[in-house]
């Protein structure tokens, strides 16, 4: 029988992956986002995250500080070493980078980036990712599957 090319058989044990999905989980590819879903981890969204501070009305200069203040808390009150799915932050250059520290307050690092088709908007943190070699890509995803 052959082996099955898994593609995260890299990260190591698969409780403590720790995974970013830039942008929609939907942008990736069907056999990315079967493995996804199969994880036995965390699955986190600033949306969810978020639904008590909606009803909030703040000022567009601290809209970072708004999606940061849940994210924060979350990740700060998990457990030490515990891997997740994090769909759709960071959102913005800033935010990659205030997540980065945090990443580093706990002395942790994240297992991969994923990318699919991403917007404009996101380039920046896009290249923030391919720069720290964390980033795959859409068309990586394709080969690996």
């Amino acid at each position: 029988m052959a082996a099955i090319n898994d593609l995260f058989s890299r990260f190591g044990v698969s409780a403590k992956t720790k995974l970013l999905i830039l942008g929609s989980a939907d942008s990736l590819p069907e056999t990315v986002k079967n493995q996804v879903r199969s994880l036995n981890l965390e699955h986190v969204s600033p949306t969810g995250l978020m639904r008590g501070e909606i009803s909030r009305r703040r000022a567009s200069g601290a809209a970072d500080e708004a999606a940061l203040a849940p994210l924060r808390r979350w990740f700060f009150t998990r457990k030490p070493d515990a891997g997740f799915v994090l769909t759709d932050f960071p959102a913005t250059l800033l935010q990659a980078m205030v997540f980065d520290e945090w990443l580093d307050a706990r002395d942790e690092a994240l297992s991969a980036v994923f990318a699919g088709s991403a917007t404009p908007a996101l380039a920046p943190v896009v290249q923030h990712y391919r720069t720290l070699g964390l980033l795959f890509e859409a068309a990586d995803c394709d080969r690996a599957a």
